[in-house]
């Protein structure tokens, strides 16, 4: 059993939209066999989209809306990828995905910088100690000088950084990478479809000239010892405690410094780790099997109106047709054709250990969070809803088809997509999102995939906040004077709904013995 959680490498590949995210992902699978031909995401010409984007509007638009679940072999080691939107819009559904990771890959693109999304994820990040490793993309094209991205990323990341190979000039001039955890030279020629040759050279001999010229060669010498002299060794178990981030620069596009990365990634990269739930640490190497939902996605196959639930493998091992406690309904459920992604193709699993994701087909018993095991009560946390910004009402624009629209907000608010909340004075439903983008998806989703139509109508809203309190006379006087603003989520908790800043503040003044919260979690 351990030599198979040894070889599982789990990680999420995060990043600020455009920054190449999808194309990486693209390339990696492009070394792992699964692919034969990388579909460039921008190439209309070519009737060809990115493997991990594959619902309609993904393709139309050219930007990932829902975290993707890729695995292969390489190497002798087990690769399980987890496409993330980089979109802020989609913000959650990549703060979710990061529970469900051992490490995470950051892209940067090297003419932008590091920008407002991938500080937000690094906190996330920083919160549960994940290791990160940082690739610098887009080299070929014109972009900051090398040792000031690295400045930027400490200062901004608030992490130590560490070069693990070294770009030879950039933009139209650039010639390569040398790799300094290998120790060798890779030469660039611009190619989308075919990888770089390796070329061992001695820095310190005259070879390097004859492969990049005088004045790289001068540069490349001095670039090196300052490294050198700058930044301490490469220390594993630092970049392990999350503390360390090693940095590879190069072009995803054209898979240049991609497969480095890799190479790299497999060796120091964790294998599975413990994973914390309520009542105590849950160890990979246990015996029984326990795993948790952390992500829901409506239709993945058109055809058959189903859900699949992503369940991550925390310990023991999965097997099929087994029976496994649903904790929180508290009964025994059976899966009789679990399945094992490559983004939207599927194909039926017997078994699966710890690191693993595993689909398991969804008749509506899941929700964001749920816990299965052999019988033994955990609960697995680390899942929150955050308190949305945006609110508009939905209303039905076809009375023909209410049940349509009912089943599909049912399944797209239980994917997470976003959260809807039912007004107790007049009972309109009220949807809440942290970005505009998803009420477009929403509208998109419910006419393609559930033939329902919706219209929307503004709500003139500040935040909704889930409130509880232990006095309840003080919770019943609250709801009396606010009954026009109350409203319950769809657990039936009670949720505030306030129009402004000013009528939040005076509302916590006023009733000191209500708590507000602003995620789900509490």
């Amino acid at each position: 059993m351990n030599g198979e959680i040894e070889r599982r490498r789990t990680f999420a590949i995060v990043s600020h939209p455009d920054a190449g995210k999808t194309t990486l992902t693209e390339k990696l699978l492009l070394f792992g066999g699964q692919i034969q031909v990388a579909g460039a995401v921008k190439s209309n010409k070519i009737r060809k989209t990115a493997t991990s984007d594959w619902m309609d509007i993904e393709k139309q638009r050219g930007i990932s809306v829902t975290t993707s679940v890729m695995e292969f072999d390489y190497d002798g080691y087990k690769i399980n990828i987890l496409d993330t939107p980089g979109h802020q819009d989609f913000a959650e559904d990549t703060f979710r995905t990061l529970t469900a990771v051992d490490s995470v890959i950051i892209v940067i693109d090297c003419a932008k910088g590091v920008e407002l999304q991938t500080r937000r994820l690094m906190e996330v990040c920083r919160m549960r100690n994940t290791p990160v490793i940082v690739f610098v993309n887009k080299m070929d094209r014109e972009g900051n000088e090398p040792f000031d991205l690295l400045d930027e990323l400490e200062e901004e990341l608030k992490i130590h950084v560490r070069p693990l190979s070294w770009p030879i000039d950039r933009g139209q001039r650039f010639k390569g990478v040398y790799n300094i955890f290998e120790e060798k030279l890779d030469l660039y020629t611009p190619s989308k479809q075919t990888v770089t040759e390796k070329v061992e050279v001695d820095v310190k001999s005259s070879d390097l000239e004859s492969h990049v010229g005088e004045t790289d060669a001068a540069k490349l010498r001095s670039d090196l010892e300052l490294i050198e002299g700058v930044y301490e060794p490469f220390d594993r178990q630092a970049y392990l405690d999350g503390k360390l981030a090693p940095v590879f620069f190069g072009s995803a596009l054209n898979n240049f410094g991609v497969r480095e990365l890799l190479d790299c990634f497999v060796r120091i990269a964790p294998s599975p780790r413990a994973t914390e739930a309520e009542e105590r640490t849950v160890s990979p190497d246990e015996d029984k099997f326990t795993g948790f939902v952390f992500k829901i996605t409506a239709n993945i196959d058109p055809n058959h109106r189903s859900s699949v639930a992503f369940c991550k493998v925390c310990s023991g091992r999965f097997r099929r047709n087994e029976p496994y406690l649903h904790i929180r309904l508290d009964k025994t459920v059976r899966f009789s054709a679990p399945t094992q992604f490559m983004a939207q193709r599927k194909s039926t699993v017997e078994e699966a250990w710890p690191g693993d994701i595993v689909g398991l087909p969804d008749t509506g018993i899941f929700k964001i969070g749920d816990t299965l095991t052999e019988g033994e009560r955990l609960h697995f946390k680390g899942l929150p809803s955050f308190s949305p910004e945006l609110f508009k009402y939905i209303e039905n624009a076809d009375p023909m088809r209410s049940k349509q629209l009912a089943k599909g907000l049912d399944q797209l608010m239980g994917e997470g997509v976003a959260q809807m909340f039912t007004n107790t004075f007049n009972n309109r439903k009220l949807i809440g999102t942290v970005g505009q983008l998803q009420f477009e998806v929403i509208e998109y989703r419910l006419e393609h995939e559930y033939n329902a139509l919706c219209r929307w109508e503004p709500a003139n809203l500040y935040k909704a906040c889930w409130i509880e309190s232990d006095d309840a006379e003080s919770l019943a006087a609250f709801k009396k004077r606010k009954y026009q603003y109350m409203a319950v989520d769809k657990d039936g908790r009670d949720v505030f709904l306030a129009d402004s800043a000013y009528v939040l503040q005076m509302a916590q003044i006023d009733f000191e013995k209500i708590k507000f919260h602003f995620t789900s979690e509490f």
